[in-house]
């Protein structure tokens, strides 16, 4: 027995207006589109449930290409920093927070960024000290690849001692040659190396509010990194396998496999692929570089605006491509962070060395800082680009200063990038952006900052039309775990998992997408979210 969804506008984005009336779906599967007439007519004897989508817009389900979802729902449940506009309401937070808390307890923010403050300040540990001298304290920056400790915290890690930075990783030190507090990339792990575990209670809360929240958005799935966290690969996985039972909550799960944990994930007998209905394994991640806002990322020249420094290479080229044999020997794609440019030349001549086999395709996410040759060179292999729209709405116009605008052609240049015939996926990179899809999209087609008075369009040659850019978040999603021919969608011998809006994105303005509301989201034909104003039984 089936459903027959109908009632609404059906987009199938097997090519740009093309649209059917009625879906009909028998065990999570389409098996028919068409009109409504012609389904009802066929399957007439086999229809048990009927949904009228009540004249709103069904798209396949919309799927975050990379993401970290325990990360997600911590953010949502810890003190969330990451729009505030004013140090000084940072301060009053944290005071507000500690005020709570025992002493002793560790104090953990997210998401500050500096560049959103008025004063561009970045806190001494002497000044985080004056806010909590009873417990230890630690900020982690938006991007995720720098942190805030105070002295207690410093003190617990063996941090104001230390002598040599660690390998990809700085200790930021002020002219007396002692730590700030402030440390970059591999030198946060000293830091979380001495948090206390949490628990497996506070993991699966945290893992289901933030399923929960994507289902809020339209998201029917996501491509996430976690389980080189919170106390290792088992016991994370094990709370994936129990948040997502595939009867309460249904989420297609695509799980990358930090480098650090690949061997435990093969010890336990897994290999890459899928394991569960909804939980697959991914790519091995490997992080190649830092981020733009620590000036970190790795490029092939120095910072516009920091000469001294052209950022971070997490491993070097030696051993980047000592990774990339390890993914081959157990037969797995590699997912790269670069964000840099040269992180990307790294990356290209460790896939050129090591190529992925059996029609595998490595993954290359951010890509952000290029040059034209790069590119010519990258587009031959085996490759999909991860991109996070978003980024532009946070990036800009600090990151024209940080790169110099007479560099920035290549940057952030996915119109480019699908001309030069890329496959791309969309995602967010929460927690570090928002998770909202539909803020990746208008990113993509508007090339604007939301709300920004000015207007400005930060190179409009690479704006995407609507329809590349919702691809980007449905079939280049699937297209990243090879999985193009059963889901990105609609259509016979596809999953039905579908996101409805309350408008049609092919037909409205740039800004109202912004606007725009999730009806529903729907799973494996499961209605996982439905909004409030919807009248659609689930």
């Amino acid at each position: 027995m089936g459903t027959l969804w109908y009632g609404g506008t059906i987009y199938t984005l097997h090519k740009e207006d093309e649209f059917v009336e009625a879906v009909y779906v028998e065990d999570g599967m389409i098996i028919a589109t068409g009109s409504d007439a012609e389904l009802r007519a066929q399957f007439q004897d086999n229809i048990s449930r009927t949904v009228d989508l009540e004249g709103n817009i069904m798209y396949p389900g919309f799927v975050d290409s990379h993401l970290h979802l325990i990360g997600h729902g911590q953010k949502l449940l810890l003190l969330d920093l990451s729009a505030i506009t004013s140090s000084q309401e940072i301060i009053q937070l944290l005071k507000d927070y500690v005020g709570q808390s025992n002493p002793g307890d560790w104090i953990i923010g997210e998401g500050w960024n500096e560049n959103l403050l008025v004063d561009k300040k970045i806190f001494h540990r002497v000044e985080l000290d004056e806010i909590a001298p009873n417990n230890p304290m630690m900020l982690s920056r938006v991007c995720r690849h720098a942190i805030l400790a105070n002295t207690k915290a410093l003190q617990l890690a063996g941090i104001l001692d230390i002598k040599q930075d660690p390998s990809g990783g700085i200790v930021v030190k002020d002219d007396d040659g002692m730590p700030t507090g402030l440390l970059l990339d591999q030198a946060q792990e000293l830091i979380k190396a001495v948090i206390p575990k949490v628990s497996e209670q506070y993991l699966e809360k945290a893992l289901t509010v933030a399923i929960q929240d994507c289902f809020k958005v339209g998201l029917v799935g996501a491509h996430s990194e976690d389980l080189n966290y919170y106390g290792g690969f088992e016991r994370t996985y094990k709370t994936f396998r129990k948040v997502i039972d595939g009867t309460t909550i249904k989420f297609r799960t695509n799980l990358l496999v930090h480098h650090e944990v690949v061997d435990d994930m093969h010890s336990l007998g897994y290999t890459y692929g899928k394991n569960t209905s909804f939980i697959e394994f991914g790519a091995m991640k490997i992080f190649a570089d830092g981020a733009l806002g620590g000036r970190t990322a790795l490029l092939s020249r120095p910072y516009n605006d920091a000469p001294e420094t052209s950022g971070v290479a997490i491993h070097d080229l030696a051993d980047l491509k000592k990774l990339f044999k390890t993914a081959r020997h157990y037969n797995m794609p590699v997912a790269i962070h670069v964000i840099g440019d040269l992180a990307f030349e790294y990356a290209i001549e460790a896939i050129e060395e090591f190529p992925p086999t059996g029609g595998m395709r490595d993954r290359l996410i951010h890509a952000q800082i290029l040059r034209k040759e790069l590119i010519d060179r990258a587009k031959n292999l085996s490759i999909i680009l991860d991109i996070q729209p978003r980024f532009l709405a946070s990036d800009f116009p600090w990151v024209i200063e940080r790169i110099g605008e007479e560099k920035m052609k290549y940057c952030y240049a996915w119109n480019t990038l699908l001309e030069n015939g890329f496959h791309c996926a969309g995602g967010s990179d929460a927690p570090i952006e928002p998770i909202d899809p539909l803020l990746g999209i208008h990113a993509a087609v508007s090339r604007k900052v939301p709300n920004d008075p000015t207007k400005t369009i930060y190179n409009a040659n690479e704006k995407l039309s609507v329809f590349e850019a919702v691809t980007l978040f449905t079939s280049g999603s699937a297209y990243a775990v090879s999985q193009e021919n059963t889901r990105g969608k609609i259509d016979k011998g596809f999953t039905a998992d579908f996101t409805v809006l309350d408008q049609d994105l092919f037909a409205i303005s740039e800004d109202e997408i912004l606007v725009t509301n999730v009806m529903m989201t729907v799973v494996d034909d499961s209605i996982m979210y439905k909004h409030e104003k919807s009248t659609v039984e689930a």
